[in-house]
């Protein structure tokens, strides 16, 4: 099947989304590669969701070599995987291909980039820490797993819509993890780690208004999994109620790392990619 003339005929490797124009992983990459010498051709893909499984099949038969994978592919990718690694099974969401004999294999470093950057990079101790996650999507899911593999208290998911939200607490079979509306967040007790994977949802300029109620622990961290301008609403919340705020660029590098071993088979240090992105975010 031809693909349509905005898609490369051959790639080796790529991240893919839509859109994708600001992604910083053909950045991270090339560094990656070079601070250990292999030669990487990567390159950053508009894919239109109509476009996914046909492009993948095609590169994969002219001889692709692997993937990262972002929104809104995370969930419909997995389509298009002939073998899943634990990782991506328990989020059941893809950040990364990569090629094998028997067709493309999907992995989730998502989860493994988040936990690396909190608990090595920030020293958060997530013993007994509950946990509000803010989001079910792809990404809310590589974390939402990883989170459940550590020594937390609980972890409360509140989503724009509550069915996806509870699909994906009864697909984690975890008595710890439970769901929630917005409303009913002020009936809570502090909270020690809120996690924002929800995009634009829940950073408005006004969000601390919108939840007068909800209290956080001394030791609270708010985290948000994107970088930028859209991580600065929560961040200037987090500066206003005198608490720690982190944003997602440490968990972008380290997932990328992860991804790097995936496909290569060798270990990166990623500080000096993160101090390198971190002096212009």
């Amino acid at each position: 099947m031809a693909l349509s003339s905005n898609l490369p005929d051959r790639v080796d490797f790529a991240v893919l989304g839509n859109p994708i124009s600001h992604s910083l992983s053909p950045r991270i990459h090339a560094q990656f590669a070079a601070s250990v010498g292999i030669r990487m051709d990567y390159q950053a893909i508009d894919v239109d969701p109509s476009e996914l499984s046909a492009a993948l099949a095609h590169w994969y038969h002219t001889g692709a070599r692997g993937f990262n994978v972002t929104l809104p592919h995370k969930q419909a990718v997995i389509a298009c995987c002939s073998t899943l690694s634990a990782r991506a099974q328990d989020a059941q969401a893809v950040n990364t291909l990569i090629r094998t004999n028997t067709g493309w294999h999907g992995d989730n470093t998502d989860g493994c980039g988040f936990m690396r950057d909190l608990q090595t990079r920030h020293r958060f101790d997530l013993g007994d820490a509950r946990v509000l996650l803010l989001g079910a999507g792809g990404a809310a899911r590589g974390v939402l797993s990883a989170l459940l593999q550590a020594p937390i208290a609980s972890v409360v998911l509140v989503n724009r819509t509550t069915a996806r939200a509870e699909q994906l607490v009864d697909a984690m079979r975890d008595k710890r993890c439970r769901t929630l509306s917005a409303e009913t967040l002020m009936h809570e007790a502090g909270f020690d780690l809120l996690i924002n994977a929800s995009g634009a949802a829940y950073t408005a300029p006004d969000q601390a208004t919108a939840w007068p109620a909800l209290t956080l622990s001394s030791r609270a961290v708010l985290y948000d999994l994107s970088y930028g301008p859209t991580a600065k609403p929560l961040l200037r919340w987090a500066s206003e109620l005198e608490v720690v705020g982190l944003d997602g660029l440490g968990m972008l590098v380290e997932q990328a790392a992860e991804a790097f071993y995936v496909w290569h088979e060798r270990r990166v240090d990623s500080e000096p990619v993160w101090a390198a992105l971190r002096a212009y975010f």
